[in-house]
């Protein structure tokens, strides 16, 4: 049996190690499942990840945990003809390795009770992430970056479809190099760019918006308050919480904010989006001091967040009647 990692790999060790390693993960008898919360970062890392193992294992399937409603994501998966499928429709018999990628077993429930294989991801480690292989490069931008230095260990050339969708992962993940990144995010963006079709880049960023996304603008426009240097918008129930992370990044753009804070209820769950522009403001360790519960999720960059906190278990820690609003309102006053 494997040895699990339950740590990221030392600096010293080379990239050709690790790709050693990683190819040890999984043998030609195998079919490998791919899972992923599906954004472009992630389904563009799931496909280097598969091709990296072409030929070299029987099968690999992708599967995501969330539903894809962003105009902008399904035309990414329309014009790539990107093929991956919802969790749901996962067979654990037929599959016999596991991987997760851009993110980690804790980040989601449906991953929490899964052993993995193989982990890469940029974000945050948390003690709990084991696998026979773990790469986890929390300053990267992007785990497009990662899976693009892989390629190049490997020396696999990407076709335009894959460097299209890498190079589109990068854009998306970095905020167009705003957030924090690296050299190596800009250096895989360059070397990618020969190899992208900047007609289908275009074509994906054109797509982000519908009558829908702006009748929500409007309603968060009238809602928008500042508590301090935090523009805060909290939208009530929303078909898709996608679109507070929409709102988020649009609110960050004023003048005044340097943190902005969408909230929203999805599916019996109160998902708060924060992005911080400051020097000092740390949003993911934000998010965790002030909104981490049992029952919760919480967690992300130093300039971008996210919480998940089941309704019921907010309830239960409340007396009267429960306001979501006001809920989040009253925890932003603590931050500073």
């Amino acid at each position: 049996m494997n040895s699990l990692m339950g740590h990221p790999f030392s600096k010293s060790m080379s990239l050709a190690e690790k790709l050693k390693r990683l190819q040890k993960a999984v043998s030609p008898e195998d079919s490998l499942g791919i899972l992923i919360n599906a954004d472009p970062d992630a389904i563009a890392s799931a496909l280097a990840l598969k091709r990296l193992f072409w030929r070299k294992t029987r099968n690999v399937l992708i599967y995501r945990n969330n539903s894809i409603k962003r105009s902008d994501n399904l035309s990414f998966i329309k014009l790539l003809k990107i093929k991956q499928q919802h969790i749901r429709y996962i067979k654990r018999t037929k599959i016999t390795k596991l991987a997760i990628i851009d993110s980690q077993p804790c980040h989601h429930k449906e991953f929490m009770n899964q052993q993995f294989d193989i982990i890469i991801d940029h974000h945050p480690v948390d003690p709990s992430t084991k696998a026979y292989f773990v790469d986890i490069q929390e300053d990267y931008g992007a785990n497009s970056t990662i899976m693009t230095e892989y390629l190049k260990a490997a020396k696999i050339k990407p076709t335009p479809r894959l460097a299209t969708a890498l190079f589109y992962g990068i854009k998306t993940d970095t905020n167009n190099f705003v957030r924090q990144c690296l050299p190596n995010d800009i250096n895989a963006f360059r070397y990618l760019y020969k190899f992208t079709n900047m007609n289908i880049i275009k074509k994906i960023e054109s797509s982000g918006m519908t009558k829908r996304s702006l009748s929500n603008y409007l309603t968060a426009l009238e809602r928008l308050v500042f508590i301090k240097n935090i523009a805060f918008v909290h939208m009530d129930k929303v078909n898709n919480p996608d679109i507070l992370v929409m709102l988020a990044d649009f609110f960050l753009g004023l003048a005044e904010a340097t943190w902005s804070i969408v909230s929203g209820i999805h599916d019996q769950k109160l998902i708060i989006i924060l992005r911080n522009a400051g020097f000092r403001g740390n949003a993911g360790k934000k998010a965790k001091e002030l909104f981490s519960c049992r029952d919760g999720l919480a967690g992300g960059h130093r300039d971008a967040a996210r919480v998940e906190i089941p309704l019921a278990a907010i309830r239960n820690n409340i007396k009267g009647h429960f306001d979501a609003g006001h809920f989040v309102k009253e925890h932003l006053k603590e931050l500073k």
